[in-house]
């Protein structure tokens, strides 16, 4: 059984000013790029049996610039639908809902095509991404690029959590992770790793 690696891709605009950013399609920050070009080195000399990206362009991008190839796209790797809250922060949320917590709420409606996702929602997609990989996994090692929301949930999916425990991994954008077993039973093994002092 191989290893799980996952990558949050690099920084970009709505990353740093902490806004929610699913479909909307931004591309990496300067530096988000030399974020995602610091990956290559924690990446050199291992051999992947199936590299998957989200289709969206700041995780097409971190995965060329980290020196991956061969990549496939799996629309499943797609960030968290945040709906109506695309674009805004949490501090402008709890404005109105000082309570709320994405991955116990989720997110109201969005415009037509971005009905928002539950938590359960989110789980079902990153399920059916972890059994896309099962055969690969069996090979060797498998790495995805993906988002943090999104990253986040499917972990718990792989440790045989409930979606909403995704809320234990916080993720940084530029990073690399790496799920794997220990007697048969799913482990983290490392999280959130970088390269020098790229932050």
């Amino acid at each position: 059984m191989g290893d799980l690696l996952l990558i949050r891709h690099g920084e970009t605009e709505w990353s740093a000013s902490g806004q929610h950013t699913s479909w909307t399609d931004l591309p990496l920050t300067p530096h988000g790029e030399e974020q995602a070009k610091s990956l290559a080195p924690l990446l050199a000399g291992r051999a992947f049996t199936r590299v998957v990206t989200s289709p969206l362009t700041r995780a097409i991008r971190t995965a060329e610039l980290a020196g991956l190839s061969g990549a496939s796209i799996d629309p499943d790797l797609h960030e968290w639908d945040y709906g109506g809250y695309e674009g805004v922060t949490t501090r402008q949320i709890h404005r109105t809902r000082p309570d709320w917590y994405l991955f116990t709420d989720g997110v109201p409606s969005g415009p037509d095509g971005h009905p928002g996702e539950t938590p359960a929602e989110v789980g079902r997609r990153a399920d059916r991404v972890l059994a896309h990989i099962q055969d690969a996994l069996e090979e060797g090692d498998v790495i995805l690029v993906a988002h943090g929301h999104f990253l986040r949930v499917l972990t718990a999916r792989y440790l045989e959590l409930p979606p909403a425990d995704g809320r234990l991994f916080q993720l940084a954008t530029g990073t690399v992770s790496r799920l794997s077993t220990e007697h048969g039973r799913p482990v983290v093994v490392e999280w959130n790793s970088r390269q020098g002092a790229v932050s």
